[in-house]
């Protein structure tokens, strides 16, 4: 007459599963028999149809009455209540006082029938005793198992709630995590000696000739190394802030580079924004800088671009390189990190793809608008 459930446990994924239990399934039954007997002898007593010397006989037939109804239905509402509570919500009371109907008559007909046996009702009695009965069995079953269906029904839905809970507070840690890793390699990138010192050397360079370019990209760099140190404040910054990143960081490594670095960024403004993960594009785009542009005499020519297709926004980085493939990426690198971030962000609805062209490399970012 309960809707027993056995304990959550959570998989190695973050999935919710259910195991069986028959220790407190077992003791949980035996704790519900014996209080109903009790109670119902007690109902008896008290309105004066059990005498005390037929306590010991009625208390028998009672404990037979419940173990036959008590345990088929405590095992057909487990299932019935973990198959179908979230899908029929409201049904599932209706299925589960059905299934109380059913088990209360059919334990009553067996319970009768062993009480003949054991010689509680003189045999040719079995109707009469089944016609009285029944009733009351219908009663204290209905009234006993819908209210522990029901309270059961709500305690296995705040499990499931606290459960979840629990999970989506798991996951946006791991988001979190990998966010924070991915800043501390963005910025461990950024002040790499080597990277670094030859920023600082242009700079020098470009402060006897051009020191307004200088002091631009003085603040450029600022900025960057700004950017990298705040973007875990936010799951998802404005593209419009991304994209001043990616031009920061284009423009500081074309004072290395000078013509060997061209770029071209065309997002329309309806896209400004549009929030993306931080250090999402710039992670693409220096992945092109660092393996054709430092690699190649003739450098690289970068096209960022981006659109909305229907619920989607595509981010497009387009290079002349030579191309890779993400199966060849480590979790640790910047693309690795950031297709496991994707995936925690958006799930299934976000993706990085690596294609090729006419002869050029596109790396794609997807995710819900």
């Amino acid at each position: 007459m309960s809707n027993q459930t056995c304990p959550p446990v959570v998989s190695h994924d973050g999935s919710a599963s259910r195991v069986p239990s028959h220790g407190p399934f077992l003791m949980r039954a035996i704790f519900i028999v014996c209080g109903v007997t009790v109670i119902i002898c007690l109902i008896f007593l008290s309105s004066g149809r059990t005498r005390l010397s037929h306590v010991g006989t009625e208390t028998l037939a009672t404990f037979i009455y419940s173990l036959f109804i008590a345990l088929p239905s405590i095992a057909i509402l487990t299932s019935i209540s973990q198959r179908y509570t979230g899908r029929f919500p409201r049904l599932v009371y209706l299925m589960q006082a059905l299934v109380l109907v059913s088990t209360a008559t059919a334990g009553t007909f067996a319970g009768d029938l062993l009480l003949q046996l054991i010689g509680i009702v003189p045999r040719g009695w079995y109707w009469a005793e089944l016609r009285e009965a029944l009733p009351f069995s219908l009663v204290i079953t209905l009234m006993f198992g819908l209210s522990i269906s029901t309270y059961e029904t709500l305690r296995y839905k705040l499990q499931a709630a606290s459960l979840e809970l629990r999970t989506q507070q798991v996951e946006q840690e791991r988001a979190y995590k990998l966010l924070a890793e991915a800043r501390l390699s963005s910025l461990e990138s950024r002040i790499h000696p080597h990277f670094l010192f030859n920023t600082l050397n242009s700079i020098a360079a470009l402060i006897p000739s051009e020191p307004m370019r200088a002091e631009d990209t003085v603040g450029k760099l600022a900025s960057l190394l700004r950017f990298s140190l705040n973007a875990h404040q936010s799951g998802l910054v404005p593209l419009s802030q991304e994209l001043k990143i990616v031009r920061d960081y284009l423009e500081i490594e074309k004072t290395r580079f000078g013509q060997r670095i061209r770029y071209e960024i065309d997002v329309s403004d309806a896209l400004q924004d549009v929030r993306v993960p931080p250090l999402a594009l710039q992670s693409v785009v220096e992945n092109a800088v660092k393996h054709v542009a430092a690699k190649r005499p003739e450098g690289v020519s970068i096209r960022v671009s981006g659109a909305r297709d229907a619920n989607r926004i595509n981010l497009d980085v387009l290079d002349d390189g030579p191309g890779f493939s993400l199966s060849d990426i480590r979790p640790e690198h910047g693309l690795g990190n950031l297709v496991a971030r994707l995936e925690l962000l958006f799930g299934s609805a976000g993706e990085l793809a690596v294609t090729r062209e006419n002869e050029k490399t596109m790396v794609r970012l997807v995710f819900p608008a």
